[in-house]
Parts: C-alpha cells; structure tokens; sequence
C-alpha cells in the first residue's frame, strides 16, 4: 500500500492555485482592477495631457487656424478672419524675402552645427585624460551655455562694433587686417558675426555630451589599437568615430532642431539687418506679425519652422531608438 509524502518546504505552497486565488486579498484585488483598472492609468497622464493640451495643443491649434485666414489687426477687434486656404502658403514660396529667408536660416544652421560639433568633440578630446585644474577649465566652459542669450548676444554685439569692438581691435593690432571690418554693418560679416556668436554659445553643450561619451568608451579597444600600430588619427577616424556615431546623430539632430528656431540671439544683435542679410525664419516670422501686422502669413511661417523641427525631432527619436538598440545588443 502506497502512502501519500507530506510537502516539502513551506507549507503554503501546497495550496492549489485555484484556492489562493479564491482568497480574500485576491478576490479584493481583482475586483478593485475590474472597477478603477482602466481609470488608474490615465490618472497619472491626465496631468500631462492637459498641461501639453493648454500650452501646446491650443497654440498650435490656433496658429494653424490663423495661417489659414486673412488675419490682420482688424481680425482681433471684429473676430472677422476671412478664410483663405492654402494662399498664405503659396504666397511663401512665391516671396523672394521668404525664399532669401530660408537660405539664410540653412547657412546659419550649417555653419553654426558643424563649428559647433568640431570645436566641442577637439575639447572633449583634449580633457580626455585628466590633468590639474582640468575640471575647472571644462567648469568654466560651460559658462556661455548657462549665460541668458540676451546677456551673450549683447556682449558680443559690443565686441564686433566696427570702431570700439575688442575683436577688430585685437585683428588690427595683430596685422591680420589693415582697417576695422563692417561686423554689424555689411549683410556678409553680420551673418558671419552671428554664426561665430551662436557656434561660442553651442560649444559647452556638444564638448559636454561628447566628453561623457568618451569616458564611457572601453580603453581596452583604443590599446589595442595602439598595439596594432594605429596612429592618434587612425585611432580617432576608425575607432572613436564610429563608436560614437549614435551619440553624434543625437547632437546632431538636438543641436539642428535648436538652431533652426534661434530668434533671441540675432534679433538682439542685428534685428534681421542690415538689409535682411541676417533674416532667418524666426526673424521672418516676426517681422511679417508685428512689424507687417500680417499675422496669416507670419503664421505661416512660423508653422514652416515648427514643420523643419518635427522633421528633425522625428529623427532624433529614430536614433534615440537605435541608440538604445545598439546598447542592449
């Protein structure tokens, strides 16, 4: 005769799994899931939603509304906006000063990108390797990224002036030039002016992220490397390069959806001028909203530029992903 052998271990997981589930905290529990469960998660996100809604969702809703309609200052007092369709559009791509805007804002955007990614990745090369006081220096770098834009774009705004700048003071003493350059004066120094003040300004942020990328970098990969007869350059363009390809398409693409949008900085030094030749799309859009009292069209242009930065912030996400990918993997 066969006799039954008492469990093992602790007691309670002789139960049946159909009992423990008839329990009262179980029966509980399930039952609070079947009345709040799908209440309980949108709880948390309503917040969210509604602050996006307010401050995002309706303004942009409204811009689109105006870019659509003939809106002018009459439009506010009689809340009469006739509808125009797709006209402010097609009035954009037909205007020279728009077309002239936006080759200025990819010029501005190029050069400021690029100026700002190779200055910041030699930086984060250079304070690769620990050294005395290397932590302050890289601390007081940071400081034209935490300055207000305002504070900056006034401060270089004083050191480009043609006859009391510092900066045609330091190029005249130094022989680089024979007579003070036209900075703020001639449309192709101001543009220059503005793309050498934004790239000082983008600098700490891509020296900061890179620099956090290379720490994190295997040294292991880079001796070896070394021991294969690789030089300093090898290294860098067949080793730290593609390494850190997700991390610079993320900068990349962070730093193009700031930059596009960049308003502050030239409206404070140039205004647009002189003679439009620092007029970009934010500045456009402005000028044909408060100076034009154009609201339609400078809406229209201001919903161009938000079209330029979701195109951008789309990729971002992409890479955001892969980059994720890449590390898991």
């Amino acid at each position: 005769m066969r006799h039954s052998r008492p469990p093992r271990g602790n007691s309670s997981l002789a139960v049946p799994l159909p009992e423990a589930l008839k329990s009262p905290d179980a029966e509980r529990v399930r039952r609070r899931n079947v009345l709040y469960g799908p209440w309980v998660p949108l709880g948390f996100v309503l917040p969210a939603l509604v602050y996006f809604a307010a401050m995002f969702g309706y303004p942009l809703y409204y811009s689109i509304s105006m870019s659509v309609r003939h809106f002018t200052v009459a439009s506010f007092l009689t809340g009469v906006a006739p509808f125009v369709g797709l006209r402010n559009y097609v009035d954009l791509f037909t205007d020279r000063l728009f077309l002239a805007a936006l080759g200025k804002t990819a010029i501005f955007t190029a050069f400021s990108i690029g100026g700002q990614m190779a200055v910041g990745m030699l930086l984060a090369l250079f304070f690769r390797r620990a050294f005395p006081f290397s932590s302050a220096m890289r601390a007081l770098l940071l400081a034209p990224w935490l300055l207000p834009i305002v504070v900056s774009a006034s401060v270089w705004r004083w050191m480009f002036a043609q006859d009391t700048g510092i900066i045609n003071y330091v190029l005249l003493s130094a022989g680089v030039v024979s007579e003070p350059l036209p900075w703020l004066i001639e449309p192709a120094y101001a543009l220059c002016a503005v793309i050498l003040t934004n790239i000082w300004i983008g600098i700490p942020f891509s020296m900061a992220v890179f620099h956090s990328g290379l720490q994190a970098l295997p040294k292991e990969i880079f001796e070896a490397a070394e021991i294969d007869g690789a030089n300093a350059w090898q290294r860098f363009w067949f080793v730290t390069l593609p390494l850190l390809k997700p991390l610079t398409a993320i900068v990349f693409i962070l730093s193009v959806t700031y930059t596009v949008k960049v308003f502050d900085l030239i409206f404070v030094m140039t205004g647009g001028g002189p003679a439009y030749g620092t007029e970009t799309l934010a500045i456009r859009s402005y000028q044909l909203s408060f100076r034009d009292l154009d609201f339609g069209h400078g809406a229209a242009v201001g919903n161009v530029l938000i079209l330029i930065s979701l195109c951008f912030a789309f990729f971002y996400i992409r890479s955001f992903k892969r980059s994720l990918v890449v590390e898991e993997g």
